[in-house]
């Protein structure tokens, strides 16, 4: 799986009140900004509890604010519009540039594969998951194997777990999915892949299959974080806020340092009226991480329970 490289404020991506007006999600000040639907949420969801991890090569900035996918050249994914603390060094691009020619100009597909590799890991040192997910992707297909296939599919995922746009969204989860089942195929009880490939699918247009996959997994692992993670977000989508604290509660047992397991439990805690339950859920989140937007937030929502 690919390497986290986000900051700790990132920990909690969706941390928030969650406050429904008007049918979307409204986020603490200085985390993120409200979600437009809850495929953003599911997503953001997915970007949270999983950050290790379309069209031919595309730009898979984290921040990417395309409306679509670009292609992966040195020079176009270094634009007005690529996001500044991705912008790859000058270096960088010529490596890029050279590592494309070479894998141009190769012969064979092991050739090819071999030249693959290196981009991939290159694009993914800069942070263009989706890119390198399309590299890793080359080298399943000359070389399939299980370990291939979930390589490129975790990088796709990765893309998918920061896409800014509807379309992006859609591009790159469809590409998690369709490599996913390409691993679940071959090997049925990997629970990492199925896991991601539910958290995918509800960000689609069939989320209840992934719920379905999400409960196939806490099955055969009722400890399995992001799955409860991912669980929980999904009862606070449907406002069934119960089951929400439960999946929480159950969290937060299987790890008491986990922030967001935390975090979340005083959220649902505070809707269904525990206020000193979630006071104390709260201060744990914050007494976690060293996050000042994330103490911020603690202090807003333990202010809304007096």
């Amino acid at each position: 799986m690919a390497t986290t490289r986000t900051a700790p404020h990132q920990l909690v991506l969706v941390a928030a009140a969650l406050a429904l007006v008007g049918g979307l999600y409204v986020l603490p000040k200085g985390i993120m900004k409200p979600k437009e639907s809850k495929s953003e949420l599911s997503k953001d969801a997915a970007a949270t509890a999983n950050r290790d991890g379309g069209g031919m090569a595309t730009n898979g900035s984290k921040t990417e604010a395309s409306s679509g996918p670009v292609p992966a050249t040195a020079t176009e994914n270094n634009g007005p519009n690529a996001a500044p603390h991705t912008t790859t060094s000058p270096a960088q691009r010529q490596e890029l540039a050279r590592l494309l020619g070479e894998y141009k100009a190769a012969a064979t597909p092991d050739a090819k594969a071999t030249v693959a590799t290196t981009l991939a890991r290159r694009y993914n040192d800069v942070e263009r998951f989706d890119s390198a997910g399309y590299y890793l992707e080359q080298v399943a297909l000359a070389k399939p194997s299980t370990q291939h296939w979930q390589q490129a599919a975790d990088a796709y995922f990765q893309a998918f777990s920061f896409a800014a746009t509807d379309e992006r969204v859609k591009l790159l989860g469809g590409k998690a999915r369709e490599l996913y089942t390409k691993v679940l195929k071959d090997q049925p009880g990997n629970l990492d892949a199925k896991t991601n490939l539910g958290m995918a699918y509800m960000a689609s247009e069939n989320p209840v299959q992934g719920v379905t996959y999400l409960r196939e997994v806490l099955e055969a692992d009722p400890r399995n974080e992001k799955a409860l993670y991912n669980m929980g977000i999904l009862a606070v989508q449907s406002n069934q806020f119960d089951k929400a604290v439960k999946r929480f509660q159950d969290l937060v047992k299987v790890n008491p340092k986990n922030v967001n397991g935390q975090f979340y439990l005083g959220v649902t805690l505070a809707r269904t009226g525990a206020k000193e339950e979630a006071k104390q859920a709260f201060l744990a989140a914050k007494s976690l991480s060293n996050d000042p937007a994330l103490a911020a937030s603690v202090d807003e929502e333990i202010a809304k329970l007096k």
